[in-house]
């Protein structure tokens, strides 16, 4: 196998199939950023004259040929090539000669890994961000569009409160704004340029590290070579501690829409096609898209507890268990891409019921309206508490909003004189004006949070 620290001799068929792993097929991913990052270091090489004019431009037309070829899906890592550093220099020793080995002047395979991965999730932390934003926005034209829909509130699984359909879309919509968040932190963390740090610990050359930086687009360099090393693992750590803040999100989400879609409560409704039946039950409606959304979000939870663990005993510099990272933050990368898709793909056929409080089941959910309306009128708190309680429990309690829109008998609207029934109540007709609440949803307030999260 062609590999770039070769010095005579070979190791055996079985070392290398164990030690190289699946790390061929990762590396492929990080090909065009191996590319640029090969592009920056070897203009700054001829910037402090270990290239002439001349090889720098016959260099660059060269590594433009395998961009290109990179772009097109034709370039291939080759059955006896370690890995992409190696397949790139190969390709320009094979077409420019002895030229081609001089990129590698003044690096280590050690940070040019550093420097194609920090690129690489720089450009996929982007992309999260692109389609949390995507969904934040179909989760808010959701929650306007339904704000007025009620929705029966649980705490520990039990008919606790009135909630609305836009209250809770919207609740969503603010979790992505904290998860935008741990996105932008995470981006900080990546975007820090190792180029130049080598094996850990510098090198003679006089290399220009801050024109390194500005090339690639870092913030900032990682100053210290040995913490340039140590950010192995801990730029991946933290970009798996952001990713399973959306996949919680996601997660919740996807296990509120597998119980609202349950006949029991019915609350939600999505067409045939978007559900699955049973071999066996002609009547079942699965919600195995949201299922699987919810087993993949666990999937990518369990990914920053695996870095940890395999980041967490081992001393300063490089060891060779670092390109296990790969193998555990690419797929989850690609699960949450997957199940963001999918959440807002599902999100547009979604229909709603309107009528869920027709059932005198949620006549309970209004318990503490009407202790909040017996205080208001002068009882003590505690006394209504107790009043309301006493009525439940000998099965006395009936809810009578009198106050909702429509209760006078409007000649003109149609509707009899008296209370609504429960049925009948939209949100605004509960008087919950505060903040947060359901009169008062902060669609635009929220919009602002997330727009000051956004980060480039």
């Amino acid at each position: 196998m062609a590999t770039l620290w070769n010095k005579g001799t070979a190791a055996t068929d079985k070392v290398e199939n164990f030690t190289v792993g699946n790390d061929r097929i990762l590396d492929l991913r990080l090909a065009r950023y191996d590319v640029q990052g090969s592009m920056a270091h070897i203009r700054m090489l001829e910037s402090i004259g270990l290239l002439t004019r001349n090889e720098l431009d016959t260099l660059l037309v060269a590594l433009e040929d395998i961009a290109a070829s990179i772009e097109a899906g034709t370039f291939v890592l080759e059955d006896d090539v370690e890995d992409i550093h190696s397949q790139v220099e190969l390709l320009l020793t094979r077409k420019l000669g002895d030229l081609g080995k001089k990129i590698h002047s003044g690096r280590s395979r050690n940070d040019q890994v550093l420097v194609d991965v920090k690129l690489f999730l720089r450009d996929e932390l982007r992309t999260v961000r692109d389609e949390v934003m995507t969904l934040f926005g179909t989760l808010q034209s959701l929650s306007e569009k339904y704000k007025e829909v009620l929705l029966p509130g649980y705490t520990h699984g039990q008919i606790a409160m009135p909630s609305s359909f836009g209250m809770w879309l919207g609740a969503y919509a603010e979790c992505l704004v904290n998860d935008m968040y741990m996105l932008g932190g995470a981006y900080r963390v990546v975007n820090q340029n190792p180029l130049g740090s080598a094996a850990g610990y510098g090198n003679s050359f006089p290399l220009d590290r801050e024109m390194t930086t500005r090339l690639l687009g870092f913030a900032a360099p990682d100053y210290n070579s040995v913490a340039a090393q140590l950010s192995r693992g801990k730029s991946e750590k933290s970009v798996a501690s952001a990713i399973g803040s959306v996949a919680l999100t996601l997660n919740k989400f996807a296990s509120d829409c597998c119980m609202y879609m349950c006949p029991n409560y019915g609350f939600i409704h999505f067409p045939d096609n978007l559900t699955t039946g049973s071999s066996i039950m002609p009547h079942k409606k699965n919600p195995d898209v949201w299922e699987m959304v919810r087993g993949k979000c666990n999937r990518i939870l369990s990914c920053e507890n695996e870095i940890a663990l395999l980041c967490s005993n081992m001393p300063h510099g490089y060891h060779r268990e670092y390109q296990l990272l790969k193998d555990i933050l690419f797929p989850a990368l690609d699960l949450l891409h997957a199940c963001l898709d999918m959440t807002n793909y599902m999100l547009g056929y979604m229909e709603v019921n309107e009528h869920i409080l027709d059932n005198p089941l949620y006549e309970y959910l209004f318990t503490v309206e009407e202790v909040n309306r017996r205080t208001l009128a002068g009882t003590p708190f505690r006394e209504a508490y107790k009043q309301v309680g006493i009525e439940v429990n000998e099965g006395r309690f009936h809810y009578t909003p009198a106050s909702a829109s429509g209760a006078t008998g409007d000649p003109d609207s149609g509707i009899p004189a008296g209370p609504l029934p429960l049925g009948s109540l939209k949100a605004s007709d509960l008087g919950h004006t505060h903040l947060g609440s359901l009169g008062n949803l902060c669609t635009e307030a929220i919009a602002k949070k997330m727009q000051d999260a956004w980060f480039e």
